[in-house]
């Protein structure tokens, strides 16, 4: 968001907003304030934003969300830097990185969790238990 707000997004950049998916957020926090913030500034067709949070009816632009696996459980999202080429083929539905397997798999080797955001109460307790996304984000 502070990118955003600053006038750092340019027409063709691709924005990356990760940690906050079931366990990162914990509870997928609503993106709908940056993209309200994009399309205020123009950018709700030539900007994309991929998150492992989520986006609610009211969210409007290029936006690809409830990625899977989250940044926190290591998946590839979790891998990304700035300055990585993202491509969206939305015809082939394709999101690919110009990054091979094996540097996926190197940055991840290197990468370690963020620390809890909450270690004691339910919201602890939730992000210890929750399920991804494409599982319904539940506790059972």
């Amino acid at each position: 968001m502070k990118a955003v707000m600053a006038g750092e997004i340019q027409s063709g950049d691709v924005i990356v907003i990760r940690y906050e998916g079931p366990k990162g957020g914990p509870g997928m926090r609503e993106m709908l304030g940056v993209t309200g913030a994009l399309t205020g500034q123009g950018h709700s067709e030539d900007v994309v934003l991929i998150t492992d949070g989520r986006f609610s009816g009211a969210s409007r632009g290029f936006c690809i969300g409830h990625v899977v696996p989250e940044a926190l459980d290591g998946g590839p999202i979790a891998a990304l830097r700035n300055g990585d080429m993202i491509t969206v083929d939305i015809e082939a539905r394709q999101l690919n990185v110009a990054l091979s397997d094996d540097e996926i798999k190197q940055r991840l080797s290197e990468w370690t969790a963020p620390a809890p955001k909450y270690t004691t109460g339910a919201l602890a307790k939730y992000a210890k238990c929750v399920s991804t996304a494409s599982l319904g984000a539940v506790t059972d």
